[in-house]
């Protein structure tokens, strides 16, 4: 039973790791495709590859899920509460994405987690959850919108006297640059996501010992996130590239370089489980906010914030139902 269960836990693990992977490839590539700087389908390649190799750099991240939000349940129950915790994390990801939502596939994961922990009776590491998870919520926004602004001002008067014309070009290159950094960043951050749960879920059936991640882990979680990323989040694509702001190359480079500089601090100097989505959508309104404030499109970015709001509630509330429904059926 154990057995079948962690063979479940894992599925849905790589399940979610593959609608992370849709859901959040725009965050990678919207600027670039709205700029023109990269055709779509180069753009998820790029992007597909740069996730897949950015997974095998670190471990940070998924020791920081998978020992610092819950004590790790014990036995059948564990594997119970690691289920609901990703169905409510699916949902949440499914239906933000129908919506074109650039909502966080972290923070649906995290509020997942404390809900099917809540559910179950297994203890909250609330000092984690706050220091890793809900300060760095209302941080990184910020930080992404200050840099993304301060970014475009230096390219700005760096670049007063250029041809606008040439400059634009240059930058459309460095996109590429900028872009991959921004996917590479992305695969750095999110694949450990779904590996501390992987971990988490071998620990719980006594088949994982020790502070390593198995190699095998490390590949699925990578593979299935790569093939996610391919698979394209067009919704959510043009919000972030077109809706928010209409973006030139200039600006496009400036918010991918400020988006993938914080997810590398984040990832390689806190070990904090960011939202890559927080942050290139709030790098975007600081880039947008240069032109002038009234560019950015500020009742699109309001319901993006509400959406940031809920996410933990609204899939730790799903994943905690989930978990009533499961137990009782399974015992």
């Amino acid at each position: 039973m154990d057995l079948a269960g962690l063979i479940l836990v894992v599925g849905v693990a790589l399940f979610f790791t593959y609608t992370n992977g849709f859901h959040d490839s725009a965050n990678a590539i919207a600027t670039s495709v709205s700029t023109r700087a990269l055709t779509p389908r180069a753009a998820l390649a790029m992007a597909a590859v740069m996730n897949l190799a950015g997974a095998f750099l670190g471990e940070g991240v998924a020791k920081t899920v998978s020992e610092g939000l819950i004590a790790t349940p014990e036995g059948h129950q564990g594997l119970v509460i690691l289920f609901a915790a990703l169905v409510g994390a699916i949902f949440w990801n499914l239906l933000t994405w129908y919506f074109g939502l650039p909502s966080s596939s972290s923070h649906a994961l995290f509020g997942g987690l404390v809900g099917a922990a809540l559910a179950g009776s297994s203890t909250v590491h609330w000092d984690g959850v706050i220091e890793k998870v809900v300060v760095p919520m209302f941080l990184s926004p910020i930080v992404g919108l200050v840099v993304g602004y301060l970014v475009m001002v230096g390219i700005i008067w760096l670049f007063r006297k250029s041809n606008p014309h040439k400059a634009k070009r240059g930058f459309r290159i460095a996109q590429t640059v900028s872009a991959a950094g921004m996917a590479l960043g992305h695969g750095i951050q999110d694949a450990q996501k779904t590996m501390g749960i992987v971990v988490m879920a071998l620990v719980i059936s006594g088949r994982h010992e020790g502070d390593g991640i198995p190699v095998w882990v490390k590949f699925a979680c990578a593979i299935t996130l790569s093939l996610g990323t391919y698979a394209g989040g067009w919704r959510i694509m043009r919000t972030l590239g077109r809706k928010i702001i209409e973006l030139d190359p200039p600006q496009g480079f400036a918010a991918e370089a400020t988006a993938a500089s914080i997810l590398y601090t984040t990832a390689y100097v806190f070990k904090a489980p960011i939202s890559t989505t927080h942050i290139i959508t709030s790098a975007i309104m600081g880039v947008g906010a240069t032109k002038r404030v009234k560019a950015v499109r500020w009742g699109v970015a309001k319901n993006i914030l509400i959406g940031w709001f809920t996410t933990m509630p609204a899939a730790g509330a799903v994943a905690a139902l989930t978990y009533w429904i499961a137990h009782l059926i399974v015992g």
